[in-house]
């Protein structure tokens, strides 16, 4: 299981929010390419997000459910990508600083299809590589950040 954790400079409520927003994750969850539609309710257990992912043409069209909700603690999502399989995804949001900030992290393991037979620490280091750029993405959108305010690479 890949885990990859990020201190983001934001509440819970506030990053939970965006995990609420189910039109928000093309923006940062990386390989996501578009956001096709949301049930009224996500993040209710049971409901799903319709998605697009890989790049075009060849990008797959599934869903991704949520198992768990537990506002603004814990979500717990299974992201669909079939033909290749599934993967479920919890994310546990902590408070820290007294509040003022949130320890976020990501746990991600195949669940089924083809994926979870070829489990390799290639596959880890790729997913924990994909995942520290999600937290990334979802730490600007938390906290709001312009663009030219973050840090130059």
């Amino acid at each position: 299981m890949a885990i990859v954790e990020k201190v983001i400079e934001a509440p819970p409520q506030q990053v939970f929010a965006v995990l609420a927003d189910g039109w928000t994750y093309s923006d940062w969850v990386v390989g996501t390419v578009h956001v096709r539609d949301v049930d009224a309710d996500w993040p209710a257990v049971g409901s799903q997000l319709h998605h697009r992912a890989g790049p075009w043409p060849f990008s797959l069209e599934d869903s991704s459910t949520v198992l768990v909700c537990e506002p603004p603690h814990k979500l717990t999502i299974r992201a669909g990508l079939w033909p290749a399989g599934e993967a479920v995804v919890v994310f546990t949001l902590e408070p820290v600083r007294d509040g003022a900030a949130t320890r976020v992290r990501i746990g991600e393991d195949f669940a089924a299809g083809p994926l979870r037979w070829i489990r390799n620490k290639l596959n880890d280091l790729v997913l924990h590589q994909r995942n520290k750029e999600t937290l990334r993405r979802l730490a600007d959108i938390a906290t709001r950040q312009k663009a030219d305010e973050r840090p130059r690479r």
